[in-house]
Formats: structure tokens, C-alpha cells, sequence
């Protein structure tokens, strides 16, 4: 597989990586699989898949254990990103970017990871509480001691995931809330770089949630910061595997998610089905066209599709083959806009 390079620290991974939270938070609990999921991480590294990111709150940290475990005798074959920085409690998530804290955190990662060094540790989202320069002072010391290669920040996050009433007023409706959070992570981005260096941002980019091309992105092409892109397939909905109407168990995330309500869900169609006919041209999935042209957006760019499930761990990983011209990029872009919105 084609390698790309993350920040400053000149770091190589595959150009395709592995969301594993699905494996344990977020989507549907009556389909996971302990087996499964190791299977999937195991398919994802055979094809070059190195990046393996999870975090210390999925679960909580039981996506760090199972990461842990199917690294065992693979650590090197993997590029290991984690996140700290949110809690995940019984009724709400919240963040906690004390120093002290972030160090625990790390700590508790690298025994459920196995490993001696995180190669990528990533700020979930910022403490509202703490001087974002102090967490990330925090973080700079754990590069120091050797237990962290590189750090980087999330620009996804609770408030990502539902927006709530205040941010969608401050925002002047929902539309403009993407924006608003991506100007706020650019504020933050310019403080921590003069603390230590920003090796990558991760936020969501995908064919139907493209706002990170505005201004997010080419800071950090400019800047030579790599960007992941988080929900590359729309939470699945870009792959053309979901049915329009179809229900969704309580915990998993798109029960809560206006686009993947059954009149979302049926008025979307139209943008997997541009998906599907130019994929047809290559003989390519929907989801394999979504991920390409996340992949066309930058050499800096690296998908984080997640799954936990083998089958489809590898036709992501197959994606990395195929490369769109101007022609499929410019019927993609003339394709209607996503409905469905926090309002």
C-alpha cells in the first residue's frame, strides 16, 4: 500500500487506516465480536493498513485492550494512535485536560495497549476549564520521556457528534456550526503549535461532509500537518449498505443522528448512487469511491474508515488502489449536497 507521511515527525503509514471503535462503542453492540474484531485488525495490517486508531473512552478503554491484544506479536507492523482527554460517563461526556490527568492517561494506555510508546497521541478535545497550552505542555513532556513519537488533535468530539442548543444559536443555525467549530480549532491549533508541534488533526471529511475543505485542510497542507479523516464513509451510510427506514439499536450513535432518519436516509440516495455509478466505471463499491476521494484531497490525507469487521476491512484497504480522475472528482463535486441537519 501507498504510504503517506504524518507532521513534523516525518512518520509513515499506510494511506488508508483503521478506525477500531466500532469495535466496542458506538454502533451496534449485538454485532460485535471479540474474534471478529481481531480478525479485522489482522486483515487491515496484512494489507498496509498500519494505523490503528482508538482511544482511552471507547468502551470505555475496553477498544484499547482489544487493540492491545491483537498487537501482540504485531506491534510492528502498527502505527498506534490513541486519544485522551474525555471521559465517557454514565449520562455524559466530558472533557479533562489536566496535566496531571493526561500523564495518568497515557500511563493507563500504554499497559491496555501493551506497548512501550504511543507513535501518535491525540488530544480528544480541549478542557473548556484548562488553558489548552498546559494540556498540551502536558502531552510535549510525555514526547520527552519517551513514552509519545507524536502528538496531534481531534477536531471531533462530543459536541461534534450532537451539537447542543447553545452551539447551534452561537453558530447562527446549523448549517454554520461545522465552520464555527473548525475556526475555533484553528484558534486552538495556532496556540499549541508555539508549545510543540501539531504532527496531525483529525476531524471528519467525507463526500457528504466535505466542510474541513475550507479552511481546516489547508492550514494543514501548509503547515505540513497531517490530517485524518474521521468518518470517511459517512458512518457507514456512504458504503450503500443501509437501508432507507432501517432501525438502529439504542446505543449506537446514527439512532441519534438526523441523517439516518428513513426520510434522510431515502432522500440521500442520490449521492450513493453517484457514488455507485462512477465506481462502476472501475469496478468499485460505493464506499471505495468515498475513500478515494477522500485519499485525491491531499497527499497529506488519511482515511480512518472503521469497522470490525474482516470483509469489510479488507475492501477498504482495496480503495488505496484506485485513484479518481478529474472527470469522476468533478461529477462527485456536482452531486447534490447531504440533507439532514441538528435543527
Amino acid at each position: 500500500m501507498e504510504r503517506r507521511t504524518i507532521g513534523a515527525a516525518a512518520l509513515e503509514v499506510g494511506a488508508i487506516g483503521l478506525g477500531c471503535m466500532p469495535m466496542n462503542w458506538g454502533y451496534t453492540e449485538s454485532q460485535r465480536s471479540l474474534d471478529g474484531s481481531l480478525r479485522a485488525v489482522h486483515a487491515a495490517l496484512d494489507r498496509g493498513c498500519s494505523l490503528l486508531d482508538t482511544a482511552d473512552m471507547y468502551g470505555p478503554f475496553t477498544n484499547e485492550l482489544l487493540v492491545g491484544r491483537a498487537l501482540k506479536e504485531r506491534r510492528a507492523d502498527a502505527f498506534v494512535s490513541t486519544k485522551c482527554g474525555l471521559l465517557a460517563g454514565e449520562q455524559h461526556i466530558v472533557a479533562n485536560g489536566r496535566p496531571g490527568y493526561v500523564k495518568r492517561a497515557c500511563d493507563a494506555s500504554l499497559r491496555r495497549l501493551r506497548t512501550d510508546r504511543i507513535d501518535l497521541y491525540q488530544l480528544h478535545r480541549a478542557d473548556p476549564e484548562i488553558p489548552i497550552e498546559e494540556t498540551w505542555g502536558a502531552m510535549a513532556e510525555l514526547v520527552a520521556a519517551g513514552k509519545v513519537r507524536s502528538l496531534g488533535l481531534c477536531a471531533v468530539g462530543a459536541r461534534a457528534l450532537r451539537p447542543t442548543r447553545a452551539d447551534r444559536q452561537a453558530a447562527g443555525g446549523a448549517r454554520r456550526i461545522r465552520s464555527r467549530m473548525h475556526d475555533g480549532t484553528l484558534r486552538q491549533l495556532e496556540r499549541i503549535q508555539q508549545v510543540f508541534p501539531v504532527s496531525s488533526v483529525q476531524a471528519e471529511l467525507s463526500v457528504w461532509s466535505p466542510e474541513a475543505l475550507a479552511e481546516l485542510l489547508p492550514w494543514c497542507e501548509s503547515r505540513g500537518v497531517g490530517f485524518l479523516a474521521a468518518m470517511p464513509l459517512g458512518n457507514g451510510y456512504l458504503t450503500g449498505t443501509l437501508t432507507p427506514g432501517q432501525g438502529f439499536e439504542p446505543e449506537d450513535l446514527r439512532a441519534r443522528h438526523p441523517r439516518f432518519t428513513a426520510e434522510m436516509m431515502a432522500a440521500n440516495q442520490p449521492v450513493v448512487a453517484g457514488l455507485r455509478r462512477v465506481g462502476a466505471r472501475y469496478g468499485a463499491t460505493p464506499g471505495q469511491v468515498a475513500l478515494a476521494w477522500v485519499l485525491a484531497q491531499g497527499r497529506h490525507v488519511v482515511p480512518v474508515p472503521g469497522t470490525k469487521k474482516e470483509r469489510w476491512a479488507a475492501q477498504n484497504a482495496k480503495a488505496a488502489e484506485l485513484v479518481l480522475d478529474r472527470a469522476d472528482l468533478a461529477e462527485i463535486a456536482s452531486l447534490p449536497p447531504a440533507r439532514g441537519s441538528w435543527d
